[in-house]
């Protein structure tokens, strides 16, 4: 083979090894969720974006990293745990990490991209809901209207709290008002940290309230307009670009993973899957899409 050995051949395409400069850009779509999504890579968590955080760092000659964000937000346990990783990763390879806002980066996805050192949007992206939401059903009068008794038994007065098939109590919707401020606080001060003075004085910016991109820009919760595409060659002229994904199990790549079975109450036609979807899809609804 023209003096090149075998060795050196399969060297040439292991991943990691280019002769360019490589951006690895990695997409951070879905719900933020600690739990597995009815569709496969449809939510985002710590586990499911280690590995492919970990390659995406990894390359030889990798000058940056772009997340690729369109999220409506959900875990602020995992929005942070992703980020800190994101931040973790980047102080070890020292190099820059650029956030891109596509639909919506609203919440934890806001989050999310504030662990890039620059976020650009599109003019229409939806960008912010620096804020806490909790979400539930009073069912308590549906169980009551078909006869059904409640039976719960706990030790501790405060173990069974904001229990959907039970009246609400005051004490209880003080006590979660009063864990969604703490969380409510940081979330500002990791905004804060991470914005600093670009954020815009005067207005409100921790109301919850969701702007556009062209508007954010204007607030300073994001840095510029552009598309990771126009923004990332003129960046980066000479450097190619590496989409990095999760990598599916196994029997998924081979075409064989099979659906779960027929009234599973963990598949997508069981009561738990619909739930969950249902859920989901109320989350992104909340910003028209």
């Amino acid at each position: 083979m023209d003096g090149l050995r075998i060795p050196d051949l399969l060297a040439s395409r292991l991943p990691g090894r280019t002769d360019r400069p490589v951006v690895s850009v990695v997409r951070l779509q879905g719900v933020i969720t600690p739990t597995a999504g009815p569709v496969p890579r449809a939510v985002i968590n710590a586990i499911t974006m280690e590995k492919t955080l970990e390659r995406a760092f990894a390359p030889d000659g990798l000058v940056a990293v772009a997340l690729a964000i369109n999220s409506p937000g959900g875990s602020p346990t995992q929005s942070a745990l992703v980020a800190d990783r994101i931040r973790g990763l980047a102080e070890d390879k020292g190099v820059p990490v650029l956030a891109f806002c596509e639909d919506v980066a609203a919440s934890g996805g806001y989050w999310l991209a504030c662990a890039a050192d620059e976020i650009h949007a599109h003019a229409t992206s939806l960008v912010g809901s620096i804020g806490v939401v909790s979400q539930g059903f009073g069912l308590d009068g549906f169980i009551e209207r078909f006869g059904v008794q409640r039976r719960l038994y706990t030790a501790g007065t405060s173990k069974a709290r904001l229990d959907p098939f039970l009246p609400e109590k005051p004490e209880d919707v003080e006590w979660l008002r009063d864990l969604q401020d703490q969380l409510h606080e940081m979330f500002r001060a990791w905004v804060t940290a991470r914005r600093g003075d670009r954020l815009a004085t005067g207005p409100d910016l921790f109301t919850g309230e969701v702007w556009t991109g062209e508007r954010a820009v204007e607030l300073g919760l994001v840095d510029g307009l552009g598309t990771a595409r126009g923004v990332l060659a003129e960046r980066f002229p000479d450097a190619e670009l590496v989409t990095v994904e999760g990598r599916k199990p196994l029997l998924a790549r081979l075409g064989l993973a099979g659906a779960p079975a027929a009234g599973s109450p963990f598949g997508t036609d069981g009561l738990l899957g619909m739930a969950q979807a249902a859920e989901i899809r109320a989350t992104w609804a909340r910003y028209g899409l």
